[in-house]
């Protein structure tokens, strides 16, 4: 099989980055040393190559009230021009389709950012609502030929300095920008720049989508400002420490939100109806998602290994790794309801029962550490 590139694609292959088949793409998992990469975007700053994800932009005049039933977050959060928000898109069942970002820029157009995995899928999704709905909405992926987008994550303390001064002309737009808020700057030397301060890291920083005939040329600028590139090992380890979920790792069309610790992302409250909310409501929450940090030496955390409770109920892993952060072994665990944060429960690795204490997520945040 032949592997998808991204425009970036040769430039990392000049930085002497090594490749791996990453659910069908050609990415660089680390460029000599994943844990150099990791502190670098927790106490300086560092850069990922996310255009593996999609862009996917939605105009037309029905295009609030069609995302108001696709999402289980409420695009109605999203009145003022370039706010964002976090929401998972479900199928009727109530499971989890994909987690996604959408940004609002106006009431005909709004633009969403999709797993990479994930993206054919979902925008095979939202056409036939659209169709189902006759909602006439114009779907854009922006992910070949002339609308082609790349995406550049810029993580860490010093990152917001670093796009200033790789892009001078963004600061005055880009400054003022909260959490979760976005802007487009139409004239850059990189052609028109989306600017969103939106991190998969928990550090601050931007994420920056450009033509992808622009991505090499603004990477290398980034590069020579003093910029590390970092690969997916690092971006794996730094969103785990952030307590933040994996599209087909965490959860997927197996797993619902509330079990996913994703309950924050779903609303009920308004009394608008939505893809899966009368599955969801009727499952309930059946499990929690808790941190886990291994207390005894002799093991590391992996996913689908087995949580036991005090009570001798059973959960399971779903993301485990070494922190460099925190130097310990840290997971994210799907565990019974009953399971109460800072009590310890029992890790199966291999032929051993670990102790592990549960903690409450983020392990790692604005590089301070919050569990210990």
């Amino acid at each position: 099989m032949t592997l998808k590139a991204t425009p970036l694609n040769s430039a990392h292959r000049a930085a002497g980055a090594k490749m791996v088949d990453f659910g069908g793409w050609d990415m660089p998992v680390n460029y000599g040393s994943q844990i150099e990469e990791h502190h670098a975007v927790r106490t300086d700053v560092g850069m990922f190559d996310v255009s593996h994800m999609c862009v996917v932009d939605l105009e037309g005049a029905n295009v609030r009230p069609f995302l108001l039933t696709l999402l289980a977050n409420n695009v109605d959060k999203l009145q003022v021009p370039g706010k964002a928000l976090y929401s998972c898109m479900l199928n009727p069942q109530g499971f989890v389709i994909d987690d996604l970002i959408v940004y609002f820029f106006s009431e005909n157009w709004f633009r969403l950012v999709v797993n990479a995995g994930t993206a054919e899928k979902d925008i095979a999704w939202i056409s036939a609502h659209n169709s189902a709905t006759n909602s006439g909405l114009t779907i854009t992926a922006r992910r070949a030929g002339a609308n082609a987008m790349a995406l550049i994550a810029v993580q860490g303390p010093n990152a917001r300095a670093k796009v200033w001064q790789v892009l001078p002309g963004v600061q005055a737009a880009s400054e003022p920008l909260k959490p979760f808020n976005a802007v487009i700057v139409k004239d850059t030397p990189y052609g028109e720049v989306m600017v969103a301060r939106t991190g998969y890291t928990g550090e601050d920083g931007f994420e920056l989508a450009m033509p992808a005939t622009q991505a090499e040329p603004l990477w290398n600028a980034l590069l020579a400002a003093g910029v590390k590139p970092a690969g997916l090992g690092a971006r794996d380890t730094l969103r785990l420490e952030a307590g933040m979920n994996l599209y087909g790792q965490d959860m997927d069309e197996s797993v619902n939100p509330l079990d996913a610790g994703l309950a924050w992302t779903v609303e009920v409250t308004s009394g608008r109806d939505f893809i899966g909310k009368a599955a969801l409501q009727a499952m309930g929450q059946k499990a929690q998602f808790v941190g886990l940090i291994l207390r005894e030496k002799g093991g590391v955390l992996r996913a689908h290994q087995r949580v036991i409770s005090a009570s001798g109920n059973l959960g399971e892993i779903t993301s485990g790794t070494f922190s460099p952060t925190m130097q310990q072994a840290i997971a994210l665990a799907r565990v019974p309801l009953d399971v109460a944060v800072g009590e310890t429960v029992q890790v199966e690795i291999r032929d051993k029962k670990l102790a592990a204490s549960v903690v409450k997520l983020p392990f790692v945040r604005n590089g301070k550490i919050l569990a210990a």
